[in-house]
């Protein structure tokens, strides 16, 4: 699966990746919920770290849709782990795609080789993994998750 690839429908690869907390975290351990993978590129920068509080911001619609938000980059377990330290992080895991380096990412067309980071995604998988919705932004762009939201609730009807 690449950039031009994914669609609607596609089902995204399991992973076993490690959390800011340093958990494993097995993606086909949800297989009860609906998963927002969030992927971001890189720690410590502004947009970033706007992206992950809102989804800290909003967990309970994301609880009250069974969604299990998870933000995804390429950066070290460490470095996650005071990266969500100081964004105060505590409902949801973010994932360290780190090494191989962007593996994941690169599985499902999400990796920016010329940048060595991932893109800016939104991609929410139904309980079975597959592709229900997602949306690729510009790297300096604040995903809209009202987007997310208001499909979600289209999605229930």
């Amino acid at each position: 699966m690449n950039l031009n690839s994914i669609k609607i429908g596609d089902l995204v690869p399991d992973f076993n990746l490690y959390d800011h907390n340093n958990k494993l975290i097995k993606l086909s351990e949800y297989n009860d919920k609906k998963i927002l993978l969030s992927f971001h590129p890189l720690a410590w920068t502004d947009v970033c770290a706007k992206q992950m509080k809102i989804i800290e911001k909003e967990k309970s619609t994301f609880n009250n849709n069974n969604v299990i938000p998870f933000g995804i980059s390429i950066d070290t377990v460490p470095s996650k782990k005071e990266w969500a330290k100081s964004l105060d992080i505590k409902s949801f895991s973010l994932i360290s795609d780190f090494w191989p380096h962007g593996n994941y990412a690169q599985s499902i067309g999400m990796f920016r080789k010329e940048d060595g980071f991932s893109e800016r995604a939104n991609i929410l998988l139904d309980e079975n993994r597959k592709v229900i919705w997602f949306k690729i932004y510009e790297i300096s762009t604040l995903p809209e998750f009202n987007e997310v939201f208001y499909f979600l609730k289209s999605f229930r009807k």
